[in-house]
């Protein structure tokens, strides 16, 4: 698989937060890109707009600045830095795992995002720790969602980026993920199935992730593309007084919000989930129910050493029960 290579930047990483790059079409009603950044941003005070034109802050892809009356097709792209909201403070802190010339693996806390985006910008994980490491050039391999706590790998230099990333593409790294859910009705410990399939299960379908929507589309007619082992790891009562039921999960694909969508189709739908079985209205963080899933583990050899490692959260899920019963094995199945 052929990695698409980033355009670099001609401005450098500020404070954690890298510069907006902004495509400007070469033909249009306008007859500067200033005009067209002004229309683009409507919403925007246009006096502070055009400001930032004459103060050069707005610049092309040789890092030069694009003024007021730069006409239009002069540049493909601009690049500039966004106005930085004041932001509340996510309460939660991650934790540096582990640290060297190549690699970052953090456990990232319930309800920070990994990167920015939407409300969230110094307030995520990778702008926390560029500037915790005092290190611009960090870059996340893979992504966990904001909802979801647990192991996260970043690239500490460019040099390595791709070697580390292609582990991800071609399914070499094995993930394990923990989940609590509702202990389902006429649960039989003797006999566990889910959805009435006896446990362990392999669940599979097809999953698209749609522009424009918030959730991604199961398509029960077309070919599975995703794939997660399913074992029951206990049941019991959580600190909550809650009958729970905790399972460990083995995804050997990695589709958006796959394991939502998996466990939520078995009938056992993740605690505190607000997307799945059912979207509900959007509220403020409850933080004493985060999403019960972790990314419990991460296990590869490494590209560059060939070292085996493996790295464990040192997070537990809150609802999580004292086991009761312990049946934490897979089926035979491809390595994730």
């Amino acid at each position: 698989m052929m990695t698409r290579v980033p355009m670099p930047s001609p401005l450098p990483v500020r404070n954690g937060v890298g510069p907006t790059r902004l495509r400007v079409p070469t033909s249009g009603p306008w007859a500067t890109i200033a005009e067209y950044v002004v229309s683009r941003f409507d919403h925007l005070d246009a006096d502070d707009l055009l400001r930032r034109f004459d103060a050069g802050e707005i610049v092309g892809a040789d890092g030069a600045p694009v003024g007021r009356g730069t006409p239009l097709g002069a540049h493909v792209f601009v690049w500039y830095y966004r106005d930085l909201p004041v932001e509340e403070p996510v309460p939660f802190h991650e934790e540096i795992l582990h640290v060297d010339d190549d690699l970052v693996v953090v456990d990232k806390p319930h309800f920070l995002p990994t990167t920015p985006g939407g409300r969230y910008l110094q307030q995520s994980a990778l702008v926390r720790l560029r500037v915790r490491l005092d290190n611009p050039d960090l870059t996340p391999i893979h992504r966990l969602d904001r909802a979801t706590a647990g192991l996260v790998m970043f690239s500490a230099r460019p040099a390595t980026r791709g070697a580390y990333q292609s582990l991800f593409e071609k399914r070499r790294v094995t993930k394990v993920y923990e989940a609590v859910s509702a202990l389902p009705d006429g649960w039989d410990p003797e006999a566990p199935t889910l959805a009435g399939r006896p446990v362990p299960v392999v669940y599979r379908n097809h999953i698209e992730a749609r522009r424009g929507e918030l959730r991604v589309v199961v398509d029960d007619t077309r070919e599975p593309n995703s794939e997660t082992s399913i074992a029951v790891h206990a049941t019991g009562v959580s600190a909550s007084g809650r009958a729970v039921l905790h399972t460990f999960l083995r995804p050997h694909t990695g589709r958006m919000h796959q394991l939502r969508v998996h466990l939520s189709a078995l009938g056992i739908g993740i605690l505190g989930d607000t997307w799945y079985p059912d979207l509900l209205p959007e509220m403020p963080d409850d933080h004493t129910l985060p999403l019960q899933l972790l990314a419990r583990e991460l296990e590869f050899t490494d590209p560059l050493s060939g070292v085996a490692r493996r790295f464990v959260t040192q997070r537990t899920l809150s609802e999580a029960p004292a086991p009761s019963r312990c049946d934490a094995h897979f089926p035979a199945g491809p390595a994730s």
